[in-house]
């Protein structure tokens, strides 16, 4: 056994260690005199380390923590310098999430449920067999390459849209007011309008196209009928009534117009002519402002060119005629047939107009807008009908129409119109949102107790000159306002405002004008003698010469 003596040179030496205070936490206050030199790196990226203030690092088991604490220098040399002052050492930690493109995301691949029971993801269109895809290059890639190429190059630009008139140096801006600010206008409290004048007179609506459906399809006739577009200053009515009643004037058209702006893509332009405390809203002559547009809201807007069959001004041209044709056939026609006729006759009929005019009847309304403001305008009926308990009832009657369902992303009305009525209507809301909240606001302001809409599709996809009536439906313009949220309170804001505006400013004209790209409307200052002196040569390049229809249509425009 081995002994040691207490006091001998021989005994075991205990030196104590060197312990850091830290009064005002805990951890070590300054860097061990050892280390100061090496250089630093916290630890290798292979390594899993906990944070020392990080108690329950042990009890993470899920694999989604598996590289919480893993370097933030990743797999740099394990000698690396990093010098505290050197600003390249920071690390900004940007914790936004990145919003990856459609082809990206993997809820949205287009056109995949259709590839089912064609070998699925095998199909690869336009992408060749796979020895041509090379080497290395594996089937998700291939899929993917595929996808974005559909969703880039296949994909059609949107072109930049001309605006509806020029813009001139001299003209001077006084408001630019853009959609979201115009969205949150609000009137409330505007009554229904009282009537001033009834005139013209209507012929009664044909129950038996209420049956009509896509198996009892009927054809869609041309109707020779004359139809006046007269602008409100060349109204001889309001003319009149200016005189006595009101302080703003304008027709059912040119307000929906305004009021439905919000929902506008195209452009579109209206003249205010202010004299003294009167301002008169006109639309300027031979010009496509009566004409119906077709998908203006749709994701892919029509954009072929100007010759076309399916161009945005021919599509707009088609509409029309269908629409006034099919407003005229659902009619029961003849001389012996019975018409219902207002106090005073159709203003517009002359004695050297040759055919026969349009069943229409005018109804002169006017509203108090408050602050001094009434309005004063021309609304219009297209017929009339009598329910079983005797009441007649008055009617708005618009056509939609089908051109190319594979064009216009809809659905096909021959396979859904019978069974799947709403999907039909509800693809047409969102293709042609302005123009059916147009039609609405015109059936409101002349207060029609029906609103009837007719399906006329292309007999033929590839020939716009034949068509057939698939099937007809009706609404209370009140409850269908309600269903495509429209609301009226905001329409007669948007109004009231561009009133008030303008009655702020000297006597004079002024245009409001669509911007042709942007959501957003322009107020102009403008000369007084615009748009009068090369009247001539303007109408002659705006007025659609390549339609014979349009001619017939419109055969009065001052």
């Amino acid at each position: 056994m081995l002994k040691y003596n207490i006091g001998s040179n021989d005994a075991p030496h205990f030196s104590t260690p060197i312990i850091q205070d830290n009064p005002d936490g805990w951890g070590p206050c300054e860097m061990p005199e050892q280390f100061k030199d090496l250089p630093y790196q916290p630890f290798s990226k292979g390594d899993r380390l906990g944070k020392i203030s990080d108690w329950t690092g042990a009890v993470f088991q899920d694999k989604k923590y598996a590289i919480k604490y893993a370097s933030q220098f990743g797999s740099g040399s394990q000698y690396a310098y990093y010098h505290e002052e050197d600003e390249s050492t920071f690390h900004l930690v940007d914790t936004t999430r990145v919003q990856k493109p459609p082809y990206q995301r993997g809820r949205f691949r287009p056109n995949q449920r259709n590839m089912r029971g064609r070998g699925g993801r095998g199909n690869l269109q336009n992408t060749g067999s796979m020895q041509s895809l090379g080497k290395g290059l594996k089937f998700k890639d291939a899929y993917k390459r595929n996808q974005m190429k559909k969703w880039g190059q296949g994909r059609p630009q949107i072109k930049i849209r001309d605006a509806s008139v020029t813009v001139r140096p001299d003209w001077v801006t006084i408001e630019e007011m853009d959609f979201p600010r115009l969205g949150k206008l609000s009137l409330p409290g505007i009554k229904d309008g009282d009537d001033i004048m009834l005139c013209g007179e209507l012929e009664y609506y044909d129950k038996s196209y209420d049956r009509v459906n896509v198996k009892n399809e009927k054809p869609l006739q041309s109707v020779n009928r004359v139809f006046h577009t007269v602008t409100t200053t060349d109204d001889p009515v309001i003319r009149k009534l200016s005189k006595t009643e009101g302080n703003v004037y304008a027709t059912d058209a040119i307000l929906a117009t305004i009021m439905c702006c919000t929902r506008s893509n195209y452009s579109w332009d209206i003249v205010i002519e202010k004299i003294g405390d009167k301002l008169f809203f006109d639309k300027r002559d031979n010009t496509e402002f009566d004409l119906l547009t077709v998908n203006e809201t749709s994701v892919e807007p029509p954009q072929d060119d100007g010759n076309s069959l399916n161009s945005p001004r021919n599509l707009a041209l088609e509409a029309t005629f269908i629409n006034h044709n099919f407003s005229q056939q659902v009619l029961r026609t003849g001389p012996s047939e019975p018409k219902y006729k207002f106090d005073q006759p159709n203003p517009f009929i002359s004695e050297e107009e040759e055919g026969e005019i349009a069943s229409v009847a005018y109804r002169y309304r006017k509203w108090d807008l408050g602050g001094g403001i009434i309005l004063v305008a021309r609304c219009e009926h297209d017929a009339v009908v009598q329910t079983p308990n005797g009441e007649l009832q008055f009617l708005s009657i618009k056509a939609l129409n089908e051109w190319d369902s594979k064009l216009a992303n809809g659905v096909e009305w021959r396979q859904k119109l019978d069974t799947q009525r709403g999907a039909v209507l509800a693809n047409e809301l969102r293709n042609n949102a302005c123009k059916l909240a147009k039609w609405t606001v015109q059936a409101l302001l002349a207060g029609s107790d029906q609103i009837k809409f007719g399906y006329v599709s292309r007999a033929q996809v590839r020939d716009s000159s034949k068509h057939v009536i698939l099937g007809t439906q009706q609404y209370k313009p009140h409850e269908f306002a309600t269903q495509i949220n429209l609301n009226m309170d905001n329409a007669w804001g948007i109004l009231r405002c561009i009133v008030d505006i303008v009655m702020k400013h000297k006597d004079g004209k002024y245009l409001i004008m669509k911007d042709p790209n942007k959501p957003m409307i322009r107020l102009y200052d403008i000369p007084d003698n615009t748009f009068e002196s090369d009247g001539e040569t303007e109408s002659d390049d705006d007025v659609p010469q390549d339609s014979a229809a349009f001619q017939s249509l419109y055969p009065y425009n001052k």
